[in-house]
């Protein structure tokens, strides 16, 4: 009997073929994983300064002018630190800048501490089969006012 030798026409074409589809769907996810990095590295930054203005309404608020400059750690009002990171979001340009953005504040009194979160949703360039259509991102800020003699 006589070994017939296998047609092997088409094989190569099925591998690059695949190959193909395995490399875009790394490319999409090196974008989108891209995108995701520069939101929340801005997200940083908004959340950051919303923190600094907020802390800094301890040191130039009505605390301060009322009763003088305290000891340590000065004193914050938490709806006066919500009102201003409020006005700085909107004075930077954050609310166009991040359309959805919101954020949530946490004063601590005993330390004198804000912490801001920033939460905005992201839009993905390309969809990765599988993956999410719409996703999430945040970023949070924090700072401490101390008075110095």
């Amino acid at each position: 009997m006589r070994r017939r030798d296998r047609d092997e026409c088409g094989q190569a074409t099925l591998l690059i073929v695949g190959l193909a589809v395995v490399l875009l769907m790394t490319v999409a996810a090196v974008v989108d994983i891209s995108a995701a990095y520069l939101r929340r590295q801005g997200l940083d930054t908004v959340a950051d300064g919303a923190a600094l203005q907020a802390a800094d309404l301890g040191a130039t608020g009505e605390e301060v002018y009322g009763g003088g400059v305290p000891e340590g750690r000065l004193e914050l009002s938490a709806d006066a630190v919500r009102r201003s990171i409020r006005d700085y979001l909107v004075a930077s340009g954050a609310y166009a800048s991040y359309p959805g953005l919101s954020f949530t504040v946490d004063v601590d009194p005993s330390t004198s501490s804000v912490t801001v979160h920033v939460t905005a949703p992201l839009d993905l360039p390309l969809a990765v089969p599988g993956s999410p259509e719409a996703a999430t991102i945040g970023a949070t800020g924090s700072a401490v006012v101390v008075a110095e003699p």
